[in-house]
């Protein structure tokens, strides 16, 4: 079956579009593949250095600030340098912020460890806004929607091949903690443990310098600005002078859908290892339960696939509204239930998860025309919700339990909803 089965005939007119689609949908598997990453790091790096929920939070909290600071600078690079030279760059400071990770882990060096996040989701942060953008503007306009699930599709293969990488390489090794074992030997294996990291992130390092070096070499098509996803003619002058990006309600009230729904998502899989882990859930070792990380982020997977067709039928935000009350369901599930009945309820949420941030970016860019670079730079700057919400489930989290800490991801999911249901409407 082809690539672009129901996208062919309407969304990607030529060959040289199809080309560039397929060699951006490699750049969302990347990305997608290193930020799931983040969630076998956490309880790696959480027994490495005796860190508490909350502290072990900054992790997110360090790779998810990056995309608030650097997203609406990315957006003005973007319109300076175009979206050829914006990708390239995103990629090669991606690959230094993987370089960092050999010293942090040599050094044992938290600080240094949160420093490489920020660097690597800077990175990634620059690539997102520039990639976003042009998938949404690589054809018709009324296909934008399905185009970006698609894409997020092969993005979330990337989060769901991600775990079995970081549990065979970097949690397969557990971590000596009785204090009855020599000190020497607990030195020792913390060593072998922090090193664990480094081959690893050495090997993306190389596969993210080569990708840019592809992408510095592969002739871009050259989108013109009518094809941006635009159903409202606004003329061009009147954009410039009289309206501000910051005018735009649904564009503002998408950010806030974006912000909850990266940090409810990004919360569930940082917190799922640990979920798991529980005793009362199903008392999982660490390197077992990551393997159920997979299932979460395959849900997504699974379900933007199909999402890409259904969405090019089906009204975009009925199916974000629906998704989003099912999320909210399957959460109460998780916090009032135990056993497998908690553990498949909040497994499941990853296959709701699957449409959400392509639908909330389509909606949110929705008619802006000249203003669409800075749009992006807005959405993708909201992305900071990742380290904000974990962090506050994080201290829920210590204070009332994993399990009930939930329901602040419950509250996210219930916004999502209502901007779906009305927050989205373009304001004329």
């Amino acid at each position: 079956m082809s690539l672009f089965t129901g996208l062919n005939k309407t969304s990607l007119h030529t060959d040289q579009n199809r080309a560039t689609f397929t060699l951006l949908t490699s750049l969302f598997f990347i990305w997608g593949f290193i930020t799931c990453l983040n969630d076998i790091l956490i309880p790696h790096l959480k027994s490495l250095f005796t860190l508490s929920y909350t502290e072990v939070m900054l992790v997110q909290f360090c790779f998810f600030t990056a995309y608030f600071l650097v997203s609406m600078p990315s957006g003005y690079l973007v319109k300076r340098i175009g979206y050829k030279n914006a990708i390239v760059s995103g990629l090669a400071i991606a690959g230094f912020g993987c370089l960092l990770f050999y010293p942090a882990a040599a050094l044992r060096l938290y600080g240094l460890f949160l420093s490489a996040f920020f660097v690597l989701a800077s990175g990634i942060t620059l690539l997102q806004v520039a990639a976003n953008p042009y998938v949404s503007q690589l054809g018709s306009p009324e296909t934008s929607s399905s185009r970006l699930t698609l894409t997020q599709a092969f993005n979330s293969l990337g989060t769901t091949v991600a775990p079995y990488f970081g549990a065979t390489f970097i949690l397969s090794k557990t971590l000596i903690t009785d204090s009855a074992v020599n000190p020497s030997a607990i030195a020792s294996q913390h060593a072998i443990d922090a090193a664990a990291v480094q081959n690893p992130y050495l090997l993306i390092s190389l596969i993210l310098f080569t990708t840019a070096l592809v992408c510095w070499l592969y002739k871009w098509p050259v989108l013109s600005r009518d094809q941006a996803p635009s159903t409202i003619k606004r003329p061009l002058l009147t954009v410039k002078k009289e309206r501000s990006v910051w005018q735009e309600k649904h564009l503002i009230l998408g950010a806030i859908a974006i912000f909850l729904y990266v940090g409810a998502e990004v919360s569930i899989g940082s917190f799922m290892v640990n979920f798991l882990s529980e005793p009362e859930i199903i008392g999982l070792p660490s390197h077992e339960a990551a393997n159920y990380l997979s299932i979460y982020w395959g849900g997504a997977m699974i379900g933007r696939f199909l999402g890409a067709a259904l969405m090019a039928k089906l009204k975009p935000n009925k199916v974000l509204v629906f998704h989003a009350v099912v999320a909210a369901l399957l959460i109460t599930v998780a916090i009032f239930g135990s056993g497998k009945v908690a553990m498949i309820a909040i497994l499941s949420v990853g296959l709701c998860n699957s449409i959400m941030f392509p639908t909330i970016f389509s909606l949110g860019i929705k008619d802006l025309g000249d203003l669409t670079e800075q749009g992006s730079g807005i959405l993708c700057a909201a992305i900071v919700g990742g380290a904000i919400i974990p962090v506050i489930q994080g201290l829920l989290a210590d204070a009332f339990g994993i399990q009930h800490a939930f329901a602040l991801a419950c509250l996210c999911y219930l916004y999502i909803a209502y901007f779906g249901w009305s927050g989205h409407a373009v304001k004329t």
